[in-house]
């Protein structure tokens, strides 16, 4: 499936929802912040939300540090 992944394609298989596209991009467990076709998402929404071709996705991941 093609998505717009932070303004790149990406060809992913196996990702029925925005949880699979975390987890493909090994983002579990880190602090995140995910939207889809401009929608921001809370983290229980991720294992219910389906993606589709297409779709354009924001995957923001937090980094401390100084």
């Amino acid at each position: 499936m093609l998505l717009r992944i932070n303004g790149v394609e990406h060809e992913l298989h196996d990702v029925s929802t925005i949880l699979d596209v975390i987890e493909q991009f090994g983002l579990m467990g880190k602090p995140i912040v995910a939207e889809a076709d401009g929608r921001v998402l809370t983290a229980e929404q991720w294992g219910d939300t389906p993606v589709v071709s297409n779709m354009s996705i924001e995957l923001v991941h937090f980094v401390g540090g100084g």
